[in-house]
């Protein structure tokens, strides 16, 4: 005598996470992170601009594991919009990185710029001797 088999229950989609990762409490670093049961996608990656307390938050880890995200769309190529992402490379994120071709472009621009003035910055705090790190 064989038993019934009861048929699979199919399971029911949570409905997406939406996580604000960033531009909560000010207008930078806008990061927004919407997770399903399928998919970790992150809209926007941008850096935390202005006073010395949120310039801070730039250092700080993403909050979920960069690996995790699926990837990244980028919505318009200012720095507090696109600025993160060379800093969520780091930190392990190896997925497509998606905006228009002329969103691209700009980004391309906007990140060397941004990288170029922050190593100026760097050598003036080490040539002025206001930094704590070294060369």
């Amino acid at each position: 005598m064989s038993q019934a088999v009861p048929s699979p229950v199919s399971a029911v989609p949570r409905p997406a996470l939406l996580s604000f990762l960033g531009g909560v409490g000010t207008v930078t670093g806008s990061k927004f992170l919407v997770e399903s049961d399928h998919a970790r996608l992150l809209l926007d990656c941008g850096l935390f601009q202005g006073f010395a307390n949120l310039r801070r938050r730039n250092w700080e880890p993403l909050g979920r594991a960069a690996a995790d995200v699926r990837a990244v769309v980028v919505t318009h190529a200012h720095l507090d919009h696109c600025g993160y992402l060379p800093r969520l490379v780091r930190q392990g994120f190896r997925g497509p990185i998606l905006a228009s071709a002329h969103t691209a472009r700009l980004a391309g621009i906007v990140l060397r710029d941004s990288a170029r003035l922050q190593l100026e910055a760097a050598r003036h705090a080490d040539e002025h001797g206001w930094s704590k790190h070294r060369p």
